[in-house]
């Protein structure tokens, strides 16, 4: 694939040491991996989520000319093209602003770094519950900390006044 050949010769400019892909056909995913000043690092992009996008906005009819599953798998085979060139354009825009200075390399690879146990820096923070859940919000005032839940439908004035008071909606 081209994208491929481009994201490998991106790497290789960039220093990298080892780059490899690999393609699960069971899980319609893809993975790159690389290694770049020692430090191992392992993407993995699903064709699945691509397929479920196109095939939300473009559904079956029995009118096409093919099965529902002939259609369904032909959605998966363009995923796959689709993840690998949108890999190349993650990885070309990432490397652009690694190489002119607006953040470290860590700062962009980090969570799909591997750890000592074989997973990625972001599998174990998953694992791990190691972050807020998302309707929990840390805010801020004066040096003190407030956490609160803001409900999702509170017009946005009020769930500033509230992590402001420290309450919750």
């Amino acid at each position: 694939m081209r994208a491929r050949e481009e994201i490998r010769k991106i790497r290789l400019r960039f220093g990298c040491e080892s780059i490899g892909f690999m393609d699960d056909t069971v899980k319609s995913e893809t993975f790159l991996a690389f290694t770049y000043r020692g430090q191992q690092i392992q993407m993995r992009v699903s064709a699945k989520g691509w397929a479920q996008m196109w095939l939300k906005e473009n559904p079956y009819s029995g009118y096409r000319r093919v099965t529902r599953q002939e259609y369904v798998q032909r959605a998966l085979q363009q995923g796959h093209v689709a993840t690998n060139s949108i890999l190349r354009d993650w990885v070309k825009a990432q490397i652009t602003i690694i190489e002119s200075g607006i953040v470290s390399f860590e700062a962009v690879f980090m969570p799909f770094m591997l750890t000592s146990d074989g997973r990625t820096v972001i599998e174990r923070i998953k694992d791990t519950n190691l972050l807020l859940p998302p309707e929990k919000i840390r805010a801020t005032q004066g040096g003190k900390y407030f956490t609160g839940t803001v409900s999702v439908q509170a017009p946005i004035d009020e769930r500033a006044a509230a992590m402001s008071a420290g309450t919750e909606i």
